[in-house]
C-alpha cells in the first residue's frame, strides 16, 4: 500500500491529465457517435439551435461567417502549422516537432476516416451561402481549428503566452464553431463532437510524446533534451 501510495503521489497530475483531457472527452465523442449511428436524426437539441441561430440571420453576418469560416479549414491551418514545424526545425526541437507532425496528421486522418464510417448526411434546413457536400460528422472545421489550438497549447506550456493562447485560442475555436452553424453545414453534435476527439488525440499524444517534459516554448532558448531520448526511451530501444 506505501508503494502505491508513492506512485500515485508522484504520478496523480499525468493521472488527471488522462481523466480530464483523454477519458471524458472520448466519452462524450462515444455518447454522441453511438446516437448518431443508431437515430439518423440525431439529437433533439441540433434542429432547435440551429434554428435559432439561423433566425439572427442578416447579409452582414452571411459576410462575415463566409469569410471566417475559411481560418478553420486544413488549407488555412496547414501553413500555420508548417511555419511553426519550420521554427521548430530551425531549433532543432525534433520532439515538439515530432508531436506536432503526429498530432495534426492523425487528426485529419480520424477525421477523414470518422466521416466515411458514420456517413452522417450535412443538415438541410435551407440553403446555405457555402455548401458542403461531404459528410457531417465530426465536424472537420471544429477539429482542425481544436486541434491547432492545443499543440499551441502543448508547446507553450509552461512559458507567459500559454494563457494567452488558451484565451485567444478559445474565442477562435468557438467563432469557427459558430461559422458552421450559422452556415447551416453541420449539427451543433458534429461541431462538439469534433472538439472532444480533437482534444483527446492532442493530449493523448503529448503524454506519449511528451514535449512539455522540458521547456518548450517556442519562444525561449532550445532546450538540449529535446535532442535526445528520455532514459525510458532509450531503455526501450536498447540504447545505452
Amino acid at each position: 500500500m506505501g508503494f502505491v501510495q508513492k506512485l500515485l503521489i508522484t504520478h496523480w497530475p499525468s493521472l488527471l491529465v488522462l481523466l480530464v483531457g483523454v477519458y471524458l472527452p472520448l466519452q462524450i465523442f462515444g455518447l454522441l457517435a453511438l446516437e448518431v449511428q443508431q437515430n439518423v436524426g440525431g439529437f433533439p437539441w441540433d434542429l432547435p439551435i440551429l434554428v435559432t441561430i439561423h433566425s439572427l440571420a442578416q447579409p452582414k453576418l452571411d459576410a462575415f461567417a463566409v469569410m471566417f469560416t475559411k481560418l478553420g479549414s486544413f488549407r488555412t491551418v496547414l501553413p500555420i502549422l508548417s511555419t511553426i514545424a519550420l521554427i521548430l526545425i530551425l531549433q532543432r526541437r525534433w520532439r515538439s516537432l515530432t508531436y506536432l507532425v503526429i498530432t495534426a496528421a492523425g487528426s485529419a486522418i480520424i477525421n477523414r476516416t470518422a466521416k466515411e464510417f458514420w456517413h452522417r448526411v450535412r443538415p438541410h434546413l435551407w440553403d446555405s451561402v457555402t455548401p458542403e457536400f461531404t459528410y457531417s460528422f465530426p465536424s472537420g472545421h471544429a477539429m482542425t481549428s481544436m486541434t491547432l489550438i492545443a499543440i499551441l497549447v502543448v508547446l507553450t506550456w509552461g512559458s507567459i503566452w500559454c494563457w494567452l493562447v488558451v484565451t485567444l485560442g478559445s474565442l477562435y475555436v468557438v467563432a469557427i464553431g459558430w461559422t458552421r452553424l450559422y452556415l447551416g453545414v453541420h449539427f451543433p453534435s458534429d461541431i462538439i463532437a469534433g472538439w472532444m476527439v480533437a482534444i483527446a488525440w492532442a493530449i493523448g499524444v503529448s503524454l506519449i510524446i511528451r514535449p512539455y517534459s522540458y521547456s518548450t516554448s517556442i519562444d525561449s532558448e532550445k532546450p538540449v533534451s529535446e535532442t535526445k531520448l528520455l532514459t525510458e526511451e532509450q531503455q526501450l530501444v536498447g540504447e545505452e
